[in-house]
């Protein structure tokens, strides 16, 4: 778990394969009981690593076509208008 926010980061799983579900990319993996689970493949260190993040090297928060998605919702939200993402 590669997620810096998620309550597993740093847990190592075992790992099940990747396959699409959810409409995404999915990581599933084995816990210490057996059980099986998933989560985003980028939550993990399975994905290659996204090269803004590899080059901002933790100097950036957002990305740039993330700031634009949240201004429109802050927009569309303040408009009282239905999401147009």
């Amino acid at each position: 778990m590669t997620h810096p926010f998620h309550p597993l980061f740093g847990h190592e799983y075992v790992f099940a394969g990747v396959r699409q579900s959810w409409g995404e990319d999915r990581v599933f993996f084995l816990d210490d009981d057996g059980g099986q689970h998933s989560m985003p493949v980028g939550w993990t260190d399975v994905a290659e690593a996204d090269v803004f993040v590899a080059m901002a090297e933790r100097r950036a928060a957002f990305r740039v076509c993330d700031l634009i998605v949240l201004a429109r919702l802050i927009e569309h939200l303040s408009d009282g208008d239905g999401l147009d993402l």
